[in-house]
């Protein structure tokens, strides 16, 4: 008799390989259509992948943020908006550990894990629109509008925020399906398409005192601070992975082209023009990853620290994220733009929808503006001072 073969286990990584390989045949139609992408998030959901940075003890799988971000930046080769939901997941689960205690999730984390519940998000806490009034000593009610709802749509569980007559920021973890909430759907960009990022309202919404994350709260403490840095990190390997997927897709196609009718070779891979070209976007990918895998060490050296983690070493993980963002999204802008240098006219063409890239990077990195990455980089070079925590920084 035949030894038992041992079951192959997928890795994490692998498991984002082949979703990115699904996405990858429907993402240009996709981009075009817009809309909520149910069928690739249930994909994501069945690939136990939403399980992956939630704690052992709770039954998910207790990854590290390298792991995280890995998967994150391999789905964004070809589908940014995939890649941003799926990412936002994830940071919505660590805005839960960072903003609250273990006896508060613990239910939570095992139920997103057992039912492969998908997080969505309605937080944004610029946008002041939301009220929360306390009518009762163990409820409130949450009233008005909140914008750039990411993953708000088909989404299972809801981060959601107003703020209350202190002008204090309360946020809560509710069923999307609650009674009162309202997706509008509204989102129609020219980039992140189908990221569902539209407007939400809250009418008269029921919140309970204990789905509200008050222990510690919003960047109460160095650690609690981390939040908006995860979400910085995540975006510069959004970045990345994009500029990576419009990388490949220009060498694959100058890999079968002639070379341009004035030039002394036969085929394009061997035009010095060309060549200088696909060296200049090599030598500006392996900058960003470099810088990014000292973002993400820093960061997890931070989060293993827990409460011991100091207001300056927490200062210290902010630069670091912050050279990762300038530099992710400079080279994302130019990759995105110039692969047509290399590609010629016939990559313009509309079937192929290859400007996609572009516009997701485009849309994307406008959501906070770079020249204020500068500046903190900028003052910390000239005076040692690292940035004052914020929700976005």
């Amino acid at each position: 008799m035949n030894a038992q073969q041992p079951l192959l286990v997928q890795t994490p990584l692998e498991i984002a390989q082949q979703l990115a390989q699904q996405f990858a045949e429907t993402a240009a139609e996709r981009d075009k259509a817009g809309g909520n992408p149910k069928f690739e998030r249930d994909l994501i959901r069945q690939s136990g992948l939403l399980g992956l940075s939630i704690p052992q003890q709770y039954g998910g799988q207790g990854a590290d943020w390298k792991t995280i971000f890995q998967t994150i930046q391999i789905i964004a080769q070809v589908d940014s908006s995939l890649a941003h939901v799926y990412g936002f997941h994830h940071l919505l689960i660590a805005t839960v550990q960072l903003f609250s205690q273990a006896e508060q999730y613990q239910s939570w984390f095992e139920q997103t894990v057992k039912q492969n519940l998908f997080w969505g998000n309605t937080l944004n806490p610029l946008d002041r629109r939301t009220t929360a009034q306390q009518i009762s000593e163990n409820e409130f009610i949450f009233q008005g509008d909140k914008s750039f709802c990411s993953g708000s749509m088909d989404s299972d569980i809801l981060l959601c925020s107003a703020y209350n007559d202190e002008a204090k920021l309360l946020i809560g973890v509710i069923p999307t399906v609650r009674e009162g909430v309202s997706l509008l759907g509204d989102w129609n960009n020219m980039g992140q398409r189908q990221t569902d990022s539209g407007n939400s309202h809250f009418e008269q919404v029921k919140i309970h005192k204990d789905e509200l994350l008050l222990n510690p709260g919003p960047l109460s403490t160095p650690y609690s601070s981390l939040r908006p840095l995860i979400a910085q990190l995540i975006f510069v390997h959004l970045f990345l992975g994009v500029a990576e997927g419009a990388f490949e897709l220009a060498k694959e196609t100058v890999q079968s082209q002639k070379a341009w009718s004035k030039s002394l070779v036969e085929n394009a891979v061997n035009d010095p023009f060309t060549q200088k070209h696909f060296a200049e976007f090599y030598v500006q990918l392996e900058s960003v990853r470099l810088l990014t895998n000292k973002a993400i060490e820093t960061l997890q050296h931070a989060w293993n620290q827990v409460e011991n983690l100091t207001a300056e070493q927490r200062g210290e993980v902010s630069i670091a994220i912050a050279t990762a963002k300038i530099a992710a999204t400079n080279t994302s802008l130019y990759i995105t733009q110039n692969i047509f240098q290399v590609m010629g006219a016939r990559a313009t063409t509309a079937k192929l929808n290859i400007d996609r890239f572009w516009r997701n990077v485009r849309t994307q990195t406008l959501h906070d503006p770079i020249d204020y990455k500068y500046q903190e980089v900028g003052e910390w070079v000239l005076t040692g001072k690292v940035p004052d925590p914020s929700f976005y920084s």
